[in-house]
């Protein structure tokens, strides 16, 4: 009698056999898998946050109270989140943070949280990585940063809109604490734990107060990057291209067209306000929809 071995195709059809009991007898586990699918009709919302940005800060050197460096690595790292995933209509940044807005009819991943969160913490890292270099040249990357996410959904234009404001808000309000406290620190010769001392209870008049009197520094006039924060959207932009065409009677030649092509474009601006949003209405959706 010959063996299983012996016939053509023998032995493939008993993996395969013994590979599909396998799988019929185990995969009950994937019943443990919670269904994460965000609810439709909702701007789904990424937000990350550095892990740990204090002591990479520190241990990185970065330029106190703001690193324009790191801002710019921040940006263009959240530049190439958008380009990968095409249905993140808005994203907005400051500090250590970037929330990324999908749009409403958005069906990337199936509107899986956990994909969603997944895919654009990775790309974000990984490009952090990717471009230390170009921003921080030959100072070494010491360690891998690390990034954690949330997603949180938001049913209307009004409510998408106030949670941007508030993180705006937000950078504000770090961002004229930070200015203050180190100036007191580097021009005022205060320690650190002085200057939190001074600061403790003051309210933003009184901080304004402080830079201008002691300081003569006017916070209406820092760079709006670090008042604002960084708000990306994509735009149509017009570029003009060479091409080597055939021309009637003329044989080939250089012939300049130009074409539209969007891009992620960046703003330091307010988005409280209605300015920002009428100039660029496209960004979000109509809530009848």
């Amino acid at each position: 009698m010959k063996s299983k071995s012996s016939f053509p195709g023998a032995a493939s059809c008993y993996l395969e056999s013994t590979r599909n009991m396998a799988k019929s007898k185990f995969e009950y586990v994937r019943n443990f898998e919670t269904d994460d699918t965000c609810l439709r009709n909702c701007y789904i919302v990424v937000r990350l946050d550095g892990r740990n940005f204090h002591k990479f800060a520190e241990q990185h050197q970065f330029t106190k109270p703001n690193d324009n460096r790191a801002l710019g690595l921040m940006t263009k790292s959240a530049q190439s989140v958008m380009e990968e995933l095409e249905d993140i209509v808005i994203a907005y940044g400051q500090s250590d943070e970037f929330s990324f807005v999908f749009k409403r009819t958005s069906t990337w991943f199936k509107r899986r949280a956990s994909k969603l969160m997944t895919h654009v913490a990775s790309q974000f890292s990984s490009s952090f990585v990717f471009y230390w270099k170009e921003f921080f040249g030959e100072q070494p990357l010491l360690y891998p940063p690390g990034f954690d996410g949330r997603v949180v959904l938001y049913p209307s234009n009004r409510n998408l809109r106030d949670y941007l404001s508030w993180r705006q808000a937000d950078c504000h309000i770090n961002n004229l604490y930070n200015t203050v406290f180190w100036t007191l620190v580097q021009k005022g010769g205060l320690t650190t734990v002085q200057a939190e001392d001074r600061l403790k209870g003051k309210l933003a008049a009184d901080k304004n107060e402080i830079l201008f009197s002691e300081f003569g520094i006017n916070y209406n006039n820092e760079p709006v990057l670090h008042r604002k924060g960084t708000t990306l959207i994509w735009e149509k932009r017009d570029e003009t291209v060479t091409k080597r065409m055939k021309c009637p009677n003329e044989g080939e030649k250089d012939v300049a067209v130009t074409r539209s092509r969007r891009t992620v474009e960046a703003y330091h601006c307010d988005i409280i306000g209605e300015q920002f949003w009428e100039k660029h209405p496209d960004v979000l959706e109509d809530d009848n929809c």
